[in-house]
């Protein structure tokens, strides 16, 4: 067995700087390194208040950064790649996509979740409304459609019963698109009073499976703090 790595992982604080910021990339990286089950040490990052140490670390860099033993990491793509090619079977689990699709769905969600809570104007929000819906739509499809190795065990079936995005296991992609959903969910639920219509039973079921699981439900951060940063950006429709 090779030597246990070294690995501090540096999120964004939150606004009392007790706990995780609203932050989608620090959360996607602290969930990949709970489900790699390796042992590492979450430090909060309160850029306002960042001792120099840090700003050494990573000179002009927000977080999520990663020290690896002695090695710093910046990017967040670049430290997903670089944690699934060191920490990798058998010791620890696989976790890339089995299908491409997996890695795409729901891309365009939180692109257009952004314009449908930023607009300010009523006139305009059905039609913006009707657009992220869509998005929505497109990914619960995506989810309520057998995948492969479904349509392998059963021939006949029409509706797929997996837990998540590529299976009944979490994966990258899950980590990249969940913290994001739940930043939907909240601010939606705040701004617009929308909540995802529960005949998308795919999407449904997906996210309620997910909060089932600690390694999303405990790196979420709290609905106040993901309100706290929308606050100055996120519009109520104007009466």
């Amino acid at each position: 067995m090779s030597e246990v790595p070294n690995i501090e992982l540096f999120v964004k604080a939150s606004v009392d700087a007790d706990s995780v910021g609203n932050c989608p990339f620090s959360q996607r990286l602290f969930m990949i390194l709970w489900l790699k089950g390796i042992k590492f040490r979450l430090t909060t990052v309160d850029m306002k208040r960042a001792p120099d140490v840090l700003k050494a670390l990573a000179p002009g860099s927000q977080p999520p950064f990663l020290l690896y033993n002695d090695e710093v990491k910046t990017d967040t793509n670049k430290i997903e790649e670089f944690l699934e090619e060191k920490l990798a079977p058998p010791e620890y689990p696989k976790l890339c996509c089995r299908y491409k699709e997996s890695i795409g769905a729901g891309e365009d969600i939180f692109r257009n979740f952004s314009g449908y809570v930023k607009n300010p104007n009523p006139a305009l929000n059905d039609r913006i409304e009707k657009k992220f819906l869509s998005t929505l739509v497109k990914l619960n499809m995506y989810l309520e459609t057998p995948l492969p190795h479904e349509l392998d065990q059963k021939p006949n079936s029409t509706e797929s019963s997996r837990l998540y995005l590529d299976g009944d296991t979490l994966t990258l992609a899950d980590c990249n698109l969940l913290p994001k959903l739940n930043i939907v969910k909240v601010v939606c639920k705040q701004y617009r009073d929308f909540a995802i219509p529960k005949e998308l039973r795919g999407l449904t079921r997906y996210l309620s499976n997910a909060y089932k699981k600690d390694e999303f439900r405990y790196t979420c951060p709290k609905d106040s703090e993901i309100l706290m940063a929308y606050q100055s950006v996120a519009k109520y429709l104007n009466k």
